[in-house]
């Protein structure tokens, strides 16, 4: 079992946490409160269930769930951009990331079979 941390799933999540922590910060009152929470929320969710991915030895369960999540955060940040809570720039940075997060995730769930 490798330490979490030094996954790249992990470290690409992270990266994502901290990207949507900083673009929340520009969303009008009503957004803010409300889907960036819960953006930032799912995102931190997701780190939760790399880490027990990573220490279980039956990781399929574990593997779907994050896989489930990472597509609500994106629908949620397409939905930003959709209501121009986010830039189109900003929308491909972080779709960038998220595309790289469930490729990963998709890899060790097929990995792990």
């Amino acid at each position: 079992m490798a330490i979490y941390s030094e996954l790249p799933v992990y470290k690409s999540t992270y990266e994502l946490l901290i990207a949507i922590f900083k673009f929340t910060q520009g969303f009008k009152k009503e957004y803010k409160y409300t889907v960036g929470e819960t953006l930032k929320k799912e995102t931190i969710d997701l780190l939760v269930l790399i880490y027990r991915a990573n220490s279980r030895y039956d990781k399929q369960a574990v593997l779907q769930t994050a896989r489930e999540q990472i597509e609500v955060i994106r629908l949620m940040i397409r939905l930003m951009k959709d209501m121009r809570q986010i830039t189109l720039e900003q929308f491909v940075q972080i779709n960038s990331t998220v595309e790289t997060v469930s490729k990963q995730l998709n890899a060790w769930q097929k990995a792990s079979k």
